[in-house]
């Protein structure tokens, strides 16, 4: 426990609410829906978040974000304009807007994470949403907030400066340069109107795009001393059956954040500052999108619907097990990984998913996100594990074990987080324990399946589930295990029992 590498911060376990297909309506809000609230939030989808436990959430967006008008969503519900979305190519009817949103985080107790549109508006838009969001009153837009339901300000911490904009596909996307500046005399603008605000640059779209690392460095040259973090995106998914390069992904995360943080940490070697920006890596997620844009191609939209089914991908056990070590991967890196979003929330690839009108139930991704966000307290413990070792086509080598863990020197509990990449043979691991003193117990959940691409249901909801993993002893202080191919475990420790 002597090697901590930081707190564990409870904003690494947010999540995403866009406006893009069915998140939003027929997701989270469905008025019309059997269990809605006073409010048009569904009962069944608030209960299942509650169970999931997301502690900070970013809104509106997201490629949505960088077309939207604020100010549609407020107001009566009468008079707010339908308008076309073009980032989704769908109408929106702006029935759930911002007031909205935030009664839904608060009475869930999320913190919101704001994103603001510097794709086709700028600086005087994101100060309009501020004031409207967070002054107290007595100023134009902080009284329409009140006489809209809202008489106490917002209090917004954390702003997204955009969305994406090294995106060709970005409305509005811009040169790193153009980026930078804008973003730069938009967070000085924020500041002037709330100097305790924290501030997100957008980082690179992916690890894998042009200008990767160029972006970032021009980015903060910019705005370095602007901004407190800087974010990153990544989305994997399973090529043409390659499950042993899927299941490596996290590895790729790994040096993705790695590489971010070097480049940062240059620009300000280069300033001669001893600030260091963090990471937010403000949307991550296994998303088939290859599928997606084959979809596309074949079925290019021709129409403007309301809500559309996009990108709701069915997850697998073994999706699920790419999940779990994509959260490994941001707890080993909580020093400079302080912020995160799993994209998204409800039905947009989600862990949630809905019926209109009908049920909601888990996808397999579900269960690693909640028990690490449940499991997962005090700090995280640096881990080196060793194990064999294969070669993946798309990652190089990695190790067929994946491990992260956790220690709460206040309660004595602890966890670890234990993720085998073999595609074929049980892995037996053990752990020395004796220097958490006084660890009494511990019990074991893990997700496997012998068919590693089964997947939940709304008929059947509980196909892939967490486990109880009977493989788990703790004898003088040593752990061992036995972790099943293809597997994601969380193996919690209990504290000394009080005298």
């Amino acid at each position: 426990p002597a090697f901590a590498v930081a707190p564990v911060h409870r904003r690494l376990f947010g999540s995403f609410v866009e406006h893009m297909g069915r998140c939003v309506y027929t997701g989270i809000y469905e008025p019309d829906h059997p269990s809605a609230d006073a409010d048009g939030l569904r009962g069944d989808v608030l209960d299942l978040i509650t169970e999931l436990g997301p502690t900070m959430v970013r809104y509106p967006g997201g490629n949505f974000v960088s077309g939207y008008r604020w100010e549609d969503g407020v107001g009566p519900k009468e008079d707010r304009p339908v308008r076309r979305e073009l980032a989704w190519h769908s109408t929106e009817t702006n029935q759930f807007g911002l007031d909205e949103f935030m009664r839904w985080a608060r009475g869930l107790d999320i913190e919101p994470m704001m994103a603001v549109n510097l794709g086709t508006r700028g600086i005087q838009e994101a100060l309009d949403l501020h004031e409207y969001a967070n002054h107290p009153g007595g100023t134009a837009l902080s009284d329409l907030r009140a006489a809209n339901g809202s008489p106490d300000p917002h209090a917004i911490r954390m702003w997204c400066l955009g969305n994406e904009m090294d995106g060709p596909w970005q409305l509005g996307h811009k040169t790193a340069r153009e980026y930078g500046r804008l973003a730069a005399e938009t967070a000085r603008a924020l500041r002037t109107a709330e100097p305790g605000l924290e501030l997100v640059a957008c980082g690179s779209s992916g690890r894998s795009m042009p200008t990767f690392g160029a972006w970032e460095a021009e980015v903060l040259g910019e705005c370095y001393d602007e901004v407190d973090f800087v974010s990153l995106h990544a989305y994997y998914e399973e090529h043409d059956g390659d499950l042993r390069s899927f299941l490596a992904a996290p590895a790729d995360m790994d040096r993705f954040i790695e590489e971010v943080v070097a480049t940062a940490d240059h620009v300000g070697a280069r300033r001669k500052s001893s600030k260091r920006i963090m990471l937010s890596f403000d949307e991550w997620n296994v998303w088939y999108l290859s599928r997606f844009h084959r979809e596309q191609a074949e079925n290019p939209p021709s129409d403007w619907p309301v809500a559309p089914r996009v990108i709701e991908d069915r997850y697998s056990v073994a999706d699920a097990v790419v999940v779990g070590g994509m959260l490994n991967s941001l707890l080993r890196h909580a020093d400079r990984v302080t912020a995160a979003s799993q994209a998204q929330l409800v039905n947009v690839i989600a862990p949630i998913m809905t019926e209109p009108g009908g049920r909601a139930w888990r996808q397999s991704i579900f269960h690693p996100f909640a028990r690490t966000a449940a499991a997962a307290r005090g700090r995280v413990l640096r881990v080196e594990p060793s194990a064999p070792r294969h070669d993946t086509a798309l990652y190089g080598e990695v190790s067929l074990l994946d491990a992260a863990a956790t220690h709460d020197p206040e309660s004595g509990r602890a966890a670890l987080f234990l993720v085998n990449r073999s595609t074929d043979t049980p892995m037996e691991v053990s752990a020395d324990l004796r220097g958490l003193d006084g660890v009494a117990a511990a019990s074991a959940l893990t997700l496997s399946d012998d068919d590693v691409y089964a997947a939940n249901t709304a008929d059947d909801p509980d196909r892939v589930v967490l486990k109880e993993n009977k493989d788990v002893r703790l004898d003088g202080g040593r752990l061992t295990a036995v972790l099943p191919p293809v597997s994601w475990t969380c193996v919690e420790l209990a504290g000394p029992t009080p005298a």
